[in-house]
Formats: structure tokens, sequence, C-alpha cells
């Protein structure tokens, strides 16, 4: 048993010390559900609140009036988990979800769709509950926390882009992805009505958006992209002295070509070799490039 645990910890070790998006994500919301222990702690102690400081704080509230005076937790409330077990699941399927993404896609990318996948969930949570009148009673006091919108977010955008991917399910053997994103929706929009409704009303609204971004990318639009804009303009005011370049050379172009041609056959030996998980930011990026020529 002793060496399992050693095993266990030390693989946790090594994956936290990854200076990744993916591991830092899951550290961020590891550390904010500790701090939220501590802090759950004094106010009950203190008898503050029958809602802990932190939640109260920082999770989203249905109420807009409530959400002009703290317009932060559209973001914050998706790192912020109180229940051991929420946390469990959430970071369980950041994990194997994430690890899926990566293979397709940047760093860059799972951060953003985490951060938009939690925006769509907190919008589809704030109109249900001032849309729908079931809801009437409940607005003035209902809170959304959690990050299962932004997991939701990559899990859906990684099936939506690999719907054959296959994986391995304990008891259910190889599944392809479609079905568990499939299954994963339809839970919970069945379960609207059995309890915690702007829960899966937010989990709904993070799984469109991982739909809605692998769409976009696959008609050659990236909505991200406008986060490199000022990047580019730059680049063009620098390189402006050199506009006016005499054209290339069929030798010249030729030499180019030879030589890009030859590091996509490195790059694709690599990928036979050790996976496209292997690859760097960069080599992703070249390939990428020369995918759309």
């Amino acid at each position: 048993m002793r060496p399992l645990q050693g095993n266990l910890l030390n693989g946790l070790k090594k994956f936290f010390l990854q200076k990744n998006v993916l591991s830092r994500l899951m550290l961020i919301n590891v550390t904010i559900w500790i701090i939220c222990l501590f802090i759950s702690v004094f106010t009950w102690l203190f008898n503050i609140s029958d809602i802990s400081f932190v939640t109260k704080l920082f999770a989203v509230p249905s109420d807009i009036s409530a959400l002009a005076e703290k317009p932060w937790s559209v973001f914050t409330y998706m790192f912020l988990q109180e229940e051991f077990w929420h946390l469990f699941f959430n970071m369980l399927m950041l994990y194997y979800g994430g690890k899926i993404f990566m293979q397709y896609f940047s760093e860059k990318q799972l951060l953003l769709t985490y951060i938009f996948g939690g925006l769509f969930g907190a919008l589809f949570f704030i109109l249900a509950f001032n849309v729908f009148p079931v809801f009437e009673n409940m607005k003035g006091h209902a809170f959304a926390l959690g990050s299962s919108a932004s997991v939701l977010s990559i899990l859906i955008a990684a099936a939506t882009y690999r719907p054959d991917y296959t994986l391995n399910l304990f008891l259910l053997g190889q599944v392809k992805m479609k079905w568990v994103a499939i299954v994963f929706v339809i839970i919970d929009f069945l379960s609207i009505t059995k309890g915690n409704s702007g829960g899966h009303i937010a989990h709904l609204g993070g799984a469109l958006w991982g739909f809605l971004y692998v769409s976009m990318l696959k008609s050659d639009f990236d909505i991200y992209k406008i986060f490199k804009k000022k990047a580019k303009i730059r680049v063009k005011t620098v390189n402006s002295k050199n506009y006016h370049k005499r054209p290339k050379t069929d030798e010249q172009y030729n030499a180019e070509r030879a030589q890009e041609q030859e590091e996509i056959d490195r790059i694709l030996d690599k990928i036979a070799k050790n996976g496209y998980s292997s690859l760097s930011e960069k080599e992703k990026e070249f390939l990428f490039r020369q995918s759309k020529k």
C-alpha cells in the first residue's frame, strides 16, 4: 500500500509542478477550496452567516441588481467549490478532458475555453432565473459556483472536434467521446427539475460554448484570435520598412518550400513515434499554419 501511495503522491507532485495551463487551473481550484475550508470555520464560529463569506462575495448571483454590485463574480465563481466531492469530480473531469483537449489544441485555447465556458454558464444561469417564472421566488437568494460549466465546455469542445475518440471507461469498456458528451448533456437537461436547477442550467451554457467554439473553428474562424490583434499590429509597424522588398526568385521560393517540407516530415515522424502531445507549442502552430495553405 505504501509504495502505491508514494507513487500517487509523486505523480501529483510532478503534475502540479508542471508549468502548463491545465495544472495551473487545477491548482487554483484546489487552493481556493482549501482557503474556503479555513474561512468557513471562522464564519461558523462567529455565526456570521448561513453561507460562507467567500461564497457570498465570489459566487455569481442570479439577481441582476446583486450582480451589479459584484460584477467580478461572473469570473470568480468558476474557480469556487465548497464541497470536497464537488471539487473532486470537477478536477477529475478537468484532468482527463484537458488531457484529451491538449492533444489537438494549444494551452491558450484551453485557458480561454475554460473562461468562456464559465462565462456562458453564468449567462445561462442568470438568464434562466430572470426569464422563467418557476424561479421567481428563488431569484433573490440563488447563487452559482463551481467549475463544472468550464470543465464541461472543455470536454464538449474535445468531443465536438474528435467525436470518434475512444475512451476506456471502467465497467463500460471502449466508448466513443461523442456518446459520453451526449450523455452528460442529457443528464444535465433532465436534472433541471430534480434539484440544483441553476447548476445544471449553467452546465448546459458551458457545454454550448464548447460546441460553438469548435464549430466556428471548423469553419476557419477562431474567435480567440481577437486576443492577438494588438501583437499583429505591432509586428506590422516594426516590419513596415520591409514592405518594399523585391519579390522572391524561383530558386528562393523552392528552397523555402523544401525547408518547410523537411520540417513537416520531421514533425510527422515525431508524432508517429511519440504522439501529437509530444509536440511543442511552436511545432503545433507550424503544423496548423501549413494545414491552412
